[in-house]
């Protein structure tokens, strides 16, 4: 089943296809963003708002390279305190 992608959600945009990034292939983000859809062309591609960094690429992309960006929680409770993770080291 593919998402529903509505025009104003944000998507991550897969790096495939992208031959100008830094650094080897396999040290890649495989996706990045987010960004925000400007609108559906048809119900097989997105059309999204890229940012200066990828300006020179197409902003349309087909839903097989795009997945929805889903948020973390920390916007929605920004009071609540997420450590680093970290357990105390103790020998």
């Amino acid at each position: 089943m593919e998402p529903d992608f509505k025009e104003g959600g944000q998507v991550l945009v897969s790096t495939l296809n992208f031959n100008n990034l830094k650094g080897p292939k396999k040290m890649r983000d495989s996706f990045v963003g987010p960004f925000n859809i400007v609108k559906l062309v048809g119900k097989n591609a997105v059309e999204v708002r890229l940012t200066e960094e990828f300006s020179r690429k197409h902003p349309v992309f087909p839903v097989s390279l795009v997945k929805p960006d889903f948020q973390t929680g920390e916007d929605k409770f920004p009071s609540r305190h997420i450590g680093s993770g970290r357990l105390p080291w103790t020998c």
